[in-house]
């Protein structure tokens, strides 16, 4: 009897992984597109003085019609203290990532919000909110949860789909998703950002699962899983394989439950997850996070720690290759332009230096080279015959805006029962029924950012469907 005793948890944990395995998926994505940028972070992570700024930015929230400042100039915050709230939803706060003094209410044309920067203490110094145990993490009721998680600042870090907005906290999903790895180019690597962070985000699974009946956890089946992923209990774990983008939480949502009208689905990164779980454990808004900072032009691609919204000066002070690069916030295919002195968006865990492609070529994809990306087998484009190699790519757009007309491109990249093309065109001529018909509720800008990588019409993909789906939401 005690033998049998002894051996329960080990029993517990096979009974554990076989139900896993029985409930999980493996999906192989057979279309789609890796860009081979060179600059990939090292994995290491370099000491450097904390930038002296941080900033919070409406803009970086879909949905957020009317932001409303909480602080003036001059007042003094702290870490988790809310400086900012939507008219439309009063609930969901806002808060400051790091504390100090507000030095800055930034707006735009017609007094539009565009930053709240803070001027960061050397010493941080946070808001207090309840702590708890992982074990009696499960007595807690959603109510208490969503409460803490509103007042906090964790809340933005859900978005709710369709139109990837921030998540209505009196909705109920039917399934919320994580996606444990980012395909998209020179991404930074979660199982490495997140290192040593496992209870939190064990914490973090915890209470998402208050919120549904079901959390999905999609992770990379051609590396090996991190055990941050693969030892967390409350999740689906579905394996994915094949190139960008399928570490898009959209595309693992598109095969796994696919939304249709009517349905809401959360989405959360994994750095989102452990925030949560930060608060709950430690009782403080932890804002701190790793980002990548990579591309070509570089001398250092590597990692660094900072901490939501820094200003990005810091990172990139003497560690260029050259002066005449474009810096994005984020990666090349859904990232921000910004200067030495603009800040992160609250989603950002990377900063992308390419070459600025202000030029003219002669002759352009005629002059044979191997130095240009092509998805195409096009002639004089001999890199596709060269698919391991590492390109240095500038943001030429290698032409003007012309017709837009069927070439079947889009589908070639877009792994998703969608018609990428015909839903362009419906939303241009604002056919709502045709729109809704092509499953415009199930994408968002990052679903179809490869299709406008390799748009032969060099048109705003992504700017085109975020009309649509503000034509959809808000008609």
């Amino acid at each position: 009897m005690n033998k049998f005793l002894l051996n329960l948890p080990r029993l517990r944990t096979k009974i554990d992984s076989l139900i896993k395995l029985f409930m999980s998926k493996s999906i192989k994505i057979k279309k789609g597109f890796d860009i081979p940028l060179a600059g990939k972070a090292a994995m290491q992570t370099a000491e450097i003085a904390q930038p002296e700024t941080f900033a919070i930015k409406p803009t970086d929230f879909h949905g957020m019609l009317r932001p409303k400042p909480m602080v003036a100039q001059g007042d003094n915050v702290k870490a988790g203290t809310p400086i900012l709230f939507d008219g439309k939803n009063e609930s969901v706060m806002y808060t400051a990532p790091v504390s100090g003094e507000i030095v800055e209410v930034k707006r735009g044309a017609k007094r539009k919000l565009l930053e709240i920067v803070i001027l960061a203490d050397k010493t941080m110094e946070y808001e207090s909110f309840a702590t708890h145990t992982i074990s009696n993490l499960g007595d807690l009721s959603r109510e208490s949860c969503q409460e803490a998680m509103l007042k906090s600042g964790v809340w933005p870090n859900i978005v709710q789909r369709p139109y990837g907005i921030i998540a209505d906290h009196e909705a109920t999903p039917k399934a919320i998703f994580i996606s444990a790895f980012d395909s998209s180019p020179l991404a930074a690597d979660y199982a490495y950002i997140l290192k040593d962070e496992d209870k939190y985000f064990e914490a973090g699974v915890a209470i998402l699962n208050k919120f549904t009946n079901k959390v999905h956890l999609g992770v990379d089946k051609n590396a090996e899983v991190s055990s941050l992923f693969s030892n967390v209990k409350g999740v689906q774990q579905n394996e994915f394989s094949g190139a960008h983008p399928a570490g898009n939480v959209g595309v693992q949502i598109h095969h796994i439950d696919p939304i249709n009208k009517g349905d809401i689905v959360w989405t959360i990164s994994p750095v989102g997850v452990v925030q949560i779980g930060k608060l709950f454990l430690e009782g403080k808004y932890d804002a701190s996070r790793t980002i990548a900072l990579t591309g070509s032009e570089v001398k250092n691609p590597q990692y660094y720690k900072t901490y939501t919204g820094a200003c990005i000066g810091r990172f990139i002070a003497d560690n260029l290759k050259s002066d005449h690069v474009r810096v994005i916030g984020g990666n090349i295919l859904t990232g921000e332009q910004l200067n030495s002195k603009g800040h992160l968006g609250f989603f950002d865990n990377q900063i992308t230096v390419i070459p600025e492609g202000d030029y003219h070529e002669f002759l352009g994809w005629i002059t044979p080279t191997t130095k240009k990306l092509s998805v195409h087998r096009a002639f004089g484009l001999l890199s596709s015959f060269f698919p391991k190699k590492e390109y240095v790519l500038d943001t030429n757009f290698h032409g003007e805006e012309r017709a837009f007309v069927q070439t079947g491109t889009f589908e070639k990249v877009m792994p998703m029962d969608i018609l990428p093309m015909f839903l362009i065109k419906a939303i241009m001529v604002e056919d709502f029924e045709e729109m809704e018909a092509l499953g415009i509720y199930e994408v968002i800008e990052e679903d179809v950012a490869l299709c406008e990588f390799v748009d032969l019409s060099k048109h705003d993909i992504q700017a085109m469907l975020r009309q649509g789906l503000d034509l959809i939401q808000y008609s």
